[in-house]
């Protein structure tokens, strides 16, 4: 079981967040099956990506902002990568919490109604498991309840029979002009920066030197691509609620696709399933933030440690009040998934590069085929990200 399921099935409970839930549902309801092409993308971009992580992770038993702290030891390099990956840290786990704890909200707002103080009471839930090191026993449990959530929308996407035609048809990439910023949103999503730093900071202290790369590799793919098809899974079946739903501007409406199977309760199935996806991914996103600056600048490795706290109660602070002013949490979501898309190349193109450095890896450096690919992936992530800058200049 262990070759199966580790580390790599926390990055995929990770991005299966409400920005999944949210942001697949719009991509099924405006462009039905179209985009899965795009989804199909971010899951191997993940793969791969995850895959150079985990090797760096298991092979130098420390986390990528330690072995950029190694890599890059002294001169402007060293200022430069600092500021662009703290910079990166900041902005976009800090947007991807802010979305985290709106999607819980949203979750509690389809089962008690809208009230403003909701955003402090969850994140004042997490800032308690975090505090108290107790939300690794509590993520398992949330991690249960996505994984259930999981098995409503494949039942669900069975009981509404697809045409199968169309899906298919939707893996041949098309709508790349008229739903720019949905892509965008489908690859922030799932292709997580924070990630990155929280899968090779945790593969360290849960697979042991007995275990191989085969293994590592077995279980990062297993994760991944379970994680892929519930997402393909929630645009399915939110595809086959077009007509019933013209915009995603609600959790009303994001239940709406779970009718065929709960009937009148699915604003319960759904309000639980995105409270249990936002507070899980509530409490990884500053912890990914926290174990990158640790490494980064060599603090000692306690996670009662001030400092190390002190990041990760910066970017729950922030997450909460930005939940707090009143913006719409859909569109919170959306922006968070947007953000972490643009600032996606600048962290793989550091862990692309470190992952071929012989000082840290010895012989287990990126092969020609790992090294190809990963170029294909930021070449297209760092198109998609000027074209975004464009597109927000031209509107500005």
């Amino acid at each position: 079981m262990k070759k199966y399921f580790g580390p790599s099935t926390l990055v995929a409970a990770a991005f299966i967040g409400p920005g999944t839930l949210t942001t697949c549902t719009m991509a099924g309801v405006q462009t039905g099956y179209m985009l899965l092409w795009a989804m199909l993308f971010s899951i191997a971009a993940t793969m791969i990506l995850q895959e150079m992580s985990a090797r760096l992770g298991f092979i130098t038993r420390a986390g990528l902002g330690e072995a950029i702290n190694q890599q890059f030891t002294k001169g402007i390099s060293r200022y430069l990568v600092f500021f662009l990956v703290i910079g990166a840290i900041l902005i976009g786990n800090a947007a991807y919490e802010a979305g985290n704890i709106s999607g819980g909200v949203l979750g509690l707002h389809l089962m008690v109604g809208e009230l403003k103080i909701l955003p402090l009471l969850l994140g004042g839930i997490s800032f308690l498991f975090l505090y108290f090191g107790r939300y690794k026993l509590i993520e398992r449990v949330l991690i249960f309840l996505v994984i259930l959530m999981s098995i409503c929308f494949l039942a669900t996407a069975v009981i509404v029979q697809p045409d199968l035609n169309a899906i298919l048809k939707g893996f041949r990439p098309s709508g790349i002009n008229d739903h720019f910023l949905l892509i965008m949103g489908l690859i922030g999503t799932t292709v997580v920066p924070y990630n990155l730093f929280l899968h090779a900071s945790t593969i360290s202290k849960k697979w042991d030197t007995n275990a191989t790369l085969k293994d590592i590799r077995i279980e990062n793919a297993v994760a991944i691509i379970l994680g892929g098809l519930i997402s393909m899974l929630i645009i399915i079946t939110a595809a086959a609620s077009q007509g019933q739903v013209e915009a995603v501007t609600s959790a009303k409406d994001l239940a709406t696709q779970l009718e065929p199977l709960f009937g009148t309760a699915a604003k319960w199935g759904m309000g639980l399933g995105l409270l249990a996806a936002g507070l899980s991914s509530t409490l990884t996103a500053p912890i990914a933030a926290a174990y990158a600056a640790q490494g980064l600048f060599g603090w000692e490795k306690d996670e009662k440690d001030i400092k190390f706290r002190a990041v990760w109660m910066l970017i729950l602070g922030i997450g909460i009040l930005v939940a707090m002013t009143g913006a719409k949490p859909v569109l919170i979501i959306k922006f968070a998934q947007i953000t972490n898309a643009i600032l996606l190349p600048f962290v793989a193109l550091y862990l692309l590069y470190i992952s071929n450095s012989k000082k840290l890896l010895g012989t287990h450096t990126n092969t020609i085929l790992i090294n190809t690919l990963g170029i294909i992936v930021i070449g297209i992530t760092i198109l998609l990200s000027i074209k975004t800058f464009n597109k927000i200049f031209n509107f500005l």
